[in-house]
C-alpha cells in the first residue's frame, strides 16, 4: 500500500533577507515604519513585526554559510531570501524535511540542535530557494494567528 505523506501546517513564515550592511538595512526598515521587535546576538540578526508576517535580516555571508554543508556550498554571491517553516516540536521539523524531500526538495543541512535552544534544518525547493525548518523558542503564535515576538 502506497500511503501519501502529509506535512504539518506551518505555524508562521518568516521572510529572511540576506543583507550586506546590517546597520544600514536596520535603519532603512525602521525609516519605512517597521517596528523592530527582536534582537539576537547584537546586530547579527534583526526581526521586524509586520503584522501577519515577520521580516528577519541577517548578514548575507553568514546566512549562506548557515544553510550549507561542506559538500554542497552556496556561492558567496548568495544574498537571497530564506523562508522559515516554524514547527512545534523537533519531531515535526524532521517530518517536514522528510515530506519536502519526498516531494522533490534537496536536503541542504540535516536538522540539528541550535545554540539558541531550537532545532533547525534546511532544504531547497526545486529552484534552489532555501527553507529553514525550525523550532524557534520564545516566538509564539496567538489564537488569532498573529505572531508574538519577544521584545
Amino acid at each position: 500500500m502506497n500511503e501519501k505523506l502529509s506535512a504539518p501546517v506551518a505555524r508562521f513564515t518568516v521572510v529572511t533577507l540576506g543583507v550586506s550592511d546590517m546597520r544600514a538595512s536596520i535603519a532603512f526598515y525602521e525609516a519605512l515604519g517597521f517596528v523592530r521587535k527582536y534582537r539576537a546576538t547584537g546586530e547579527a540578526v534583526a526581526f521586524f513585526d509586520t503584522g501577519g508576517t515577520v521580516i528577519g535580516l541577517f548578514p548575507w555571508n553568514q546566512l549562506a554559510q548557515d544553510v550549507t554543508l561542506p559538500e554542497n556550498p552556496r556561492p558567496q554571491v548568495f544574498r537571497g531570501v530564506t523562508l522559515a517553516w516554524n514547527c512545534r516540536s523537533n519531531e515535526e521539523v524532521d517530518q517536514v524535511i522528510d515530506f519536502a524531500i519526498a516531494n522533490g526538495a534537496a536536503l541542504l543541512k540535516p536538522a540539528y540542535k541550535t545554540d539558541y535552544g531550537g532545532y533547525s534544518g534546511y532544504f531547497a525547493d526545486p529552484d534552489g530557494h532555501p527553507w529553514e525548518v525550525v523550532v524557534a523558542p520564545n516566538i509564539e503564535v496567538g489564537a488569532d494567528r498573529r505572531v508574538h515576538l519577544p521584545d
